[in-house]
């Protein structure tokens, strides 16, 4: 019986290096950041991870023990089978996939950010209906409690819209709260997420994956998400994503001191460090 785990609890990738080199990273419940200069082997971690979390989710006949390609992951609980997981890449390239350019209807996707916001807007469409569904529910039940439970239900979702509203607040963006799409007010003109800078399609997409998990447990694998991110947006982003989703496991790649600095050194791991 398949089994969903609440966090990794460790990665081994076995023969990364040439020479016999491999790594054991062993893993926090909340937050892991991995740190080195460039070309020490942080994306090829990350993306290995990625890969290894990948084949687990959609093979049934493979284990966290056994992921093939010199990868074993260790789960919590330890009967876990598989993890739900969501990836960030950070890089706003043009985007090249020819068979996604021509199924694409939206003239307006033009990056893999764009790209990313295009996915997650259906997430996030889904997510309102759910909440909406679910605070019907509790409202038709008419008791003090399952009333107070509804307000409850909606909170996350004003939370959210609030946090962007901060986030934006230099620039005059605030989120149109009467459209059920995505979409912000900035001086009186409505703009699409696609309209927004690089930096602001980086955290939107950031914050959106982070909310449609419903605060569930899952791990979010990032690497290098400070790339276009205000120094001020690096700083706050691990204690942002964590305000979303307590449940959430981090694992994340970095060379920016910023995202480690708002408390978080200790959960920091040196690629060296976790080189046999």
């Amino acid at each position: 019986m398949e089994k969903q785990g609440e966090y990794i609890q460790s990665i081994e990738i076995k023969a990364l290096w040439k020479g016999g080199k491999h790594i054991v990273w062993n893993l926090r419940p909340d937050v892991n950041i991995l740190s080195g200069i460039n070309g020490v082997g942080k994306s090829t971690i990350i993306n290995r991870s990625v890969n290894g979390l990948n084949l687990l989710y959609h093979t049934e006949s493979l284990t966290p023990a056994n992921l093939g390609d010199g990868i074993i992951m260790k789960l919590y609980p330890e009967d876990a089978t598989y993890m739900k997981f969501d990836v960030i890449r950070s890089i706003d390239r043009p985007l090249m996939h020819s068979d996604l350019l021509e199924k694409m209807s939206d003239s307006r996707v033009k990056t893999e950010l764009d790209w990313q916001i295009y996915k997650l807007q259906t997430k996030y469409l889904n997510y309102q209906v759910n909440l909406s569904n679910r605070m019907i529910e509790l409202l038709q039940e008419g008791s003090p409690e399952s009333q107070a439970k509804a307000q409850e239900v909606m909170k996350s979702k004003i939370e959210f819209q609030n946090l962007v509203d901060d986030l934006f607040s230099d620039t005059h963006k605030t989120i149109n709260r009467k459209s059920n799409e995505l979409q912000f007010i900035q001086n009186g003109e409505t703009l699409t997420p696609y309209q927004l800078s690089s930096g602001e399609k980086q955290m939107i997409v950031i914050l959106l994956t982070v909310l449609v998990e419903n605060k569930e447990h899952y791990a979010l694998l990032m690497d290098e998400p400070e790339i276009s991110l205000h120094i001020d947006w690096q700083k706050r982003l691990i204690n942002i994503i964590r305000s979303i989703n307590p449940n959430v496991q981090i694992i994340l790649s970095t060379h920016s001191p910023a995202v480690i600095m708002d408390g978080w050194m200790d959960a920091v791991s040196e690629v060296d460090d976790i080189k046999k």
